[in-house]
């Protein structure tokens, strides 16, 4: 029986992850799950591809009032009420987003600790536009297909993949199975996109950010490329119908 082992989002795109045992699937995805995002002067994305010790920096959101809490490696907190600026647009990972400078403290944390200048911004998920890749998936026994391919004693850690859903009892890459499908998780319907062109964030510890594994080479190595530049790993899915995902819930395909 196939089912939920971990879920993993982030308030903030890039820092650590959170494992909550329950999360509201919305049809724009969970909500707050990377609501906030980093970006250079110049308007660029910035996150774990930039610089992968962002994952050291940990992250709360509380709501009613809305407080943004980051934790720093040294134990140091910053904390405070959530205020907005004027709409504007971005452009992160070829789409474009509307979001709202965030006003704060917390820029000037993050910018101190990466060492260059940074914007907070929250991005507005009430426009209704459907999101194709809300929901990421990955099967347990992907992770440890990869490992063993790679010869690997003990299976790389799979919170490099920084995947929504994790699957256990799937054959490996299962998932890619899936593709065109609908599949019931928990209460939630969910139709898989595309699969999930990987990059060097995977390659990184998930706790430090400090690359350990070269797990793109590993990936080509044995899966190839897609269209000679895609390394997949995981797919991606829209949702279909809401509801809440607990880790436990079973999962599964429809015909």
């Amino acid at each position: 029986m196939l089912s939920v082992s971990l879920l993993s989002v982030t308030p903030v795109r890039g820092l650590a992850l959170l494992h909550p045992d329950a999360v509201q699937l919305e049809r724009l995805g969970v909500l707050d799950d990377r609501r906030y995002s980093l970006l250079t002067p110049d308007g660029r994305l910035f996150d774990g591809t930039d610089d992968g010790t962002l994952v050291q920096v940990h992250a709360d959101l509380s709501h009613d009032p809305e407080q943004l809490r980051l934790t720093f490696p040294d134990d140091s907190v910053v904390e405070a009420e959530v205020a907005l600026g004027e709409l504007v647009r971005v452009d992160i990972h070829e789409r474009s987003f509307p979001v709202r400078p965030v006003i704060g403290p917390w820029a000037e944390a993050i910018s101190a600790f990466v060492g260059r200048p940074l914007q907070l911004v929250r991005a507005e998920r009430d426009t209704g536009e459907p999101d194709r890749n809300a929901v990421s998936i990955v099967s347990e026994a992907s992770v440890e297909e990869l490992s063993r391919q790679s010869g690997l004693e003990h299976p790389v850690d799979a919170r490099r993949f920084r995947m929504l859903v994790q699957v256990a009892g799937a054959n490996p890459h299962e998932e890619d199975e899936w593709l065109g499908r609908r599949v019931q998780i928990g209460e939630s319907i969910v139709r898989v996109t595309r699969p999930d062109p990987r990059c060097v964030i995977t390659t990184q510890d998930p706790d430090t950010g400090l690359r350990d594994f070269p797990t793109l080479h590993a990936i080509k190595r044995y899966r190839g490329l897609r269209d000679g530049r895609h390394l997949d790993f995981g797919v991606y899915a829209e949702v279909v119908n809401s509801g809440v995902l607990r880790v436990g819930d079973t999962v599964t395909p429809l015909a």
